[in-house]
């Protein structure tokens, strides 16, 4: 079991490091102006949406642009905890996997079945979009299968030494 949660969040790793450099420097560019930005990242954007027909992106619906709100207000701070929590053992990073893959999973469930239903994207934008249901999927199982076993549970439950003995 410790292989597979070594090797789970050695794939979370590499998800949660690029969210954390991709959403405030190419996909905050769906709702900040563009001048903020420096001419190659404007520029890896347009060649993005041109190259894999995203029409998310283009046409900005305004679903989608709430959900690059919630990434950049949420799952983004989420993500570098998760960074930081994973690098440094700490005991609440399954916690904030947990809080992470729901919100992403939540997100991604509305993106792909607006990209399944509405016809308008290709194979290649769905099979794009899809690691990050699976990714969602995975981090939410590993905030349910705690690496600290012992210490689930433990909320509500007063430490032996804080126990008054009783004669």
């Amino acid at each position: 079991m410790a292989v597979l949660t070594k090797l789970v969040d050695a794939v979370l790793f590499l998800s949660f490091l690029t969210i954390a450099i991709a959403a405030p420097l190419i996909d905050s560019q769906t709702i900040l102006p563009l001048h903020l930005y420096p001419t190659i990242l404007v520029d890896l954007k347009s060649w993005y949406t041109n190259e894999f027909s995203d029409f998310l992106v283009a046409e900005k619906p305004h679903f989608f642009v709430g959900l690059i709100w919630l990434e950049l207000l949420f799952q983004w701070p989420l993500a570098l905890l998760c960074l930081y929590g994973l690098t440094t053992s700490k005991s609440w990073y399954s916690t904030t996997c947990l809080m992470y893959g729901s919100s992403v999973l939540t997100s991604m469930v509305a993106i792909l079945a607006e990209i399944i239903l509405s016809k308008k994207a290709s194979d290649v934008l769905l099979k794009l979009y899809a690691p990050f249901l699976g990714i969602s999927v995975l981090a939410i199982l590993r905030g349910l299968l705690s690496s600290h076993p012992g210490k689930s549970g433990a909320i509500g439950r007063r430490s032996a030494l804080n126990r008054k003995k009783r004669a």
